[in-house]
Parts: C-alpha cells; structure tokens; sequence
C-alpha cells in the first residue's frame, strides 16, 4: 500500500540519506498513529536491523529477542552466545555492523523503545555508548528509535539531561491526519465518502490511521461509525482503555485530567483543572499537561489578553470527547441515528466541528488570503453583566495586519440561513467584543459552513467573508 500524506515527515527522513554523517532519530506519537509504518516504508531498502521490544517482559527475555533478532538478520552467521548484557548486545550488533559491505547508509531501527528498558538493565547506556563509541564515527549508520510511549522517548531521550543528552540529532512527532490525508487514505482503499461525511467521520475518531484502515466500499457513515464505535462488536469498543496505557506509563493521571476537560466545551484554565480534578499543582500537573500536549490530545488556547496564566487547556482528542459523551458508562445498545436525534449530539457536534477548525487553522488562512500572517486563534466568552451584555464566539483569528477574524462555525445539513435577527445577532457579538478587547483592529464578521449559504440581503450587509468545509480539506 502506498504511503498516504506524512510529506514533511518522508522528505526529512529521506534527506538523512544523503547526509555525509550518521543520524540518530526519534520517531514519536501517540498509538495507532503510524510510526512503525512510516520508518518501515522510507527506509524499506536500508533497514539492515530491525528489533522491536517485548511488552511487559524481564531483561533476560528482552536480551534473547534481540539475539535471535539479530540472528535471524545476519546471514553470515551471527552470536553463538545470547548477550548477557546490553553491553554485550550491541556489541554484537556492532560486529555484525561492521561485517556488512561499504557504501549506502545503513538503518538499525529499535522500536518499542521502551519495553527494552527493564528495572536496571542498563538499556539506556548501552545504547548511548553504542551511539557515541560506534555509530557517531561512522559516516554511514541510521539509528532510528521508535514507540507508543511517547512520554518515555520524550523525557528518557529527547529532554533527558544524562548520558542521552543532546544525542538525538532529529526527532519526528507524527500526528494524525489532517482532513485531507484521511480523505485521500480513504480513496486508496476505494471508500468514496462526502465532505461532510469525512469530517463526521474525523469528528468521532479522529485521524487515526488505523482506526479506518479496515473500511469497506459501500458503507454509510452510519453503518461505518456504528462498526467501529457502538454496535456490539464494535472495533474500538476497547480502544479507550488502552490507549492511555500504552502511551502514558503512569496514565491515571492524563485519563483524570482529559475526562475533566471534555466536560468543559472551551477548556479550562490550570487552576481550574487543579480544582476539578483535585490534582497537586506543582510538577506532576506539569508534566501530565505537557505530555498531553506532546502527543496532541489537548492544546493550549490563549486567549486574547496573551497573560500566559489565562492558557486555557481544551481538548481536542476526537476520540477522547467522543468517548466521554456517548460511550462512557453507556447502557443500551444505540445506533449512529439514535444518537443524532438527541440534544447531546448538537452539542457536542458543534463543539467537534469547532475543534477539527483549530486544527486546520493554515487551510483557512490559506482560504482567506491570510496565511502568510501571523496570527493568533482562539475561542472568546464573556458573560454579560448589567452594563453590557455578554457574547461567545466560536473561533477568532487575531492577525498582526490590524485585522480580526470573527468565525462563525455552522455544521448544518444543508445550506445556512442568515435570517435578518441572526445578522442582528451577529453585529451585537461583535461590538460587545471590540468593547471587552479595546481593540482597534479591523473586526471582519466570517462564516464556515459545510454547504454554504444562501445571498440574501441579510447575508450580504453582515458577512464580510464566508467559507464551506471544503476548504479544510486542502
């Protein structure tokens, strides 16, 4: 199968084979994303090992592993005797290494990095002295690391202060599909979808490609989301409870502060976070907010003040709210239109679509005319008080040209209606505000619909620009 999208990921790791130097990379994501894929598919022709760790096994079970690994993979004859140390493993690997004919550049990829490191093994230094006393003098190695732990590649090799320090050369954090990659992952399966029903699609899951990898020609995203979510095989009827796990070794605590998130539409503050959850503020908080961020389940919003202790965290895991409203603690056996009939689901619609829009900000600047600018984007609220009322804006895009966009986000079933008390409303949102934000910029009211909306009169004296789904799809 064709590698689908990841063109930044592909054209760096591909330019580390021209490099007169050998590279050690760190490849990072959350589950299911592709990682393993990705390395296997760029480096098809130079993968000369290839080892992946053993979950939840000792020591002695990770060192046979990597023997029988390494001895399958050596032609001419590998290691009598298994390792009884990592010292002793690599350097069997580097025999076997220097063994190999000269020329081309050489991949040794480790994944699941993390399962390798058992109780005090002495994984880690082992692999940094077989980076720094072997592969660093060579001109021609590729050490490629890899794994679902993303927290433990970001604090044990990317920030660690020890003998790793500064050993990475580059790092690649995957991150799911944007809309156009999954609609083009779904073509090259020969599932031919609408716009609309890609991004209700993106909404429940997410860009994941291995939660729609199996889906077949011919379905209804009805019958689709309730195959993979709500029928009583469901595919990703277990996924939740794995999913933190496997990234997060000790997890209670970013499940405790994703399920408090998903309860707040645009997201909450640190100190609010703190009291909902009931957590210590100090550096576990730290680390749990910014691993979430790391591994792309939450981002961090600033509002318009930019005061930094205002970052508001909100969630925007497709597949962590969707779990949270419709299949946590679920009884009864509802199907994909029982759940659209309900108010919860107009809810929560509003609030995904919202999300899939903050993560294809560059395809509407890019729509606008806007994407050379700098800008900053962000949900507003401000309840009213008995001198001014209050307003919520959906979706604002402060650019650095003396201009504002306000988005106005409409997933509707068919073309959108600016009604002549809807273009009122509209107008008061806006003045209420420039008047909160004391701002002289240019306030430019924008609609994002799924199919448009209609010219009338009201439309054409209040919207200033309008844009449809498509455009998030470039």
């Amino acid at each position: 199968m064709k590698l689908i999208g990841r063109v930044e990921e592909v054209a760096l790791l591909k330019s580390l084979l021209d490099k007169d130097e050998s590279e050690f990379v760190a490849v990072y994501g959350r589950r299911r994303i592709g990682k393993t894929y990705l390395v296997r598919q760029v480096y098809a022709n130079q993968i000369v090992f290839e080892c992946s760790g053993l979950h939840q096994k000792d020591m002695a079970q990770q060192l046979e592993n990597f023997w029988l690994t390494l001895a399958e993979q050596n032609k001419t004859g590998g290691p009598i005797l298994p390792p009884k140390t990592w010292l002793q493993a690599f350097s069997q690997l580097r025999a076997y290494l220097a063994g190999l004919p000269a020329g081309g550049k050489k991949v040794i990829f480790l994944d699941e990095i993390s399962w390798f490191e058992t109780p005090r093994s002495g994984f880690l230094a082992a692999l940094d002295n077989f980076w720094n006393q072997f592969c660093s003098k060579r001109e021609d190695v590729i050490l490629v690391i890899c794994g679902s732990a993303a927290s433990w590649i970001i604090q044990k090799i990317i920030n660690d202060r020890g003998g790793l320090h500064n050993r990475i050369t580059q790092h690649v954090r995957l991150m799911p599909f944007r809309l156009g990659e999954m609609k083009a992952f779904l073509e090259a399966r020969n599932v031919q979808l609408s716009y609309k029903d890609i991004a209700q699609l993106y909404m429940c899951v997410g860009g994941i490609p291995f939660y729609i990898k199996d889906l077949r020609p011919g379905k209804s995203v009805a019958q689709i989301l309730d195959e993979l979510l709500l029928g009583s095989g469901a595919r990703l009827k277990d996924e939740f409870p794995n999913l933190y796990a496997a990234i997060f070794k000790h997890n209670q605590g970013h499940e405790t502060v994703v399920q408090a998130l998903a309860q707040k539409n645009k997201g909450m503050t640190r100190n609010e976070i703190i009291k909902s959850t009931g957590m210590k503020s100090g550096g576990g908080l730290t680390v749990v907010l910014d691993e979430l961020f790391q591994c792309g389940f939450i981002q961090r919003i600033y509002p318009f003040s930019k005061v930094s202790e205002d970052c508001l965290y909100r969630l925007v895991d497709e597949f962590s709210l969707f779990y949270f409203r419709f299949l946590h603690n679920r009884k009864g056996t509802d199907s994909w239109q029982q759940i659209t009939a309900t108010q919860s689901f107009k809810n929560w619609s509003g609030y995904a679509f919202e999300n899939v829009c903050f993560k294809h900000v560059y395809q509407i600047k890019k729509a606008l005319g806007i994407h050379g600018i700098v800008s900053n984007e962000y949900s507003w609220a401000q309840k009213g008080s008995t001198k001014m009322p209050g307003a919520q804006i959906d979706f604002i895009i402060d650019r650095s040209d003396n201009c504002i966009n306000l988005l106005e986000l409409k997933f509707h079933n068919t073309e959108f209606e600016v009604t002549k008390d809807y273009a009122s409303h509209l107008r008061e949102k806006a003045e209420v505000f420039k008047q909160h934000a004391r701002t002289r910029k240019n306030v430019f009211l924008t609609l994002l619909t799924v199919f448009g909306a209609k010219r009338n009169e009201h439309f054409l004296a209040t919207i200033a620009q309008d844009l449809t789904l498509d455009v998030l799809f470039d």
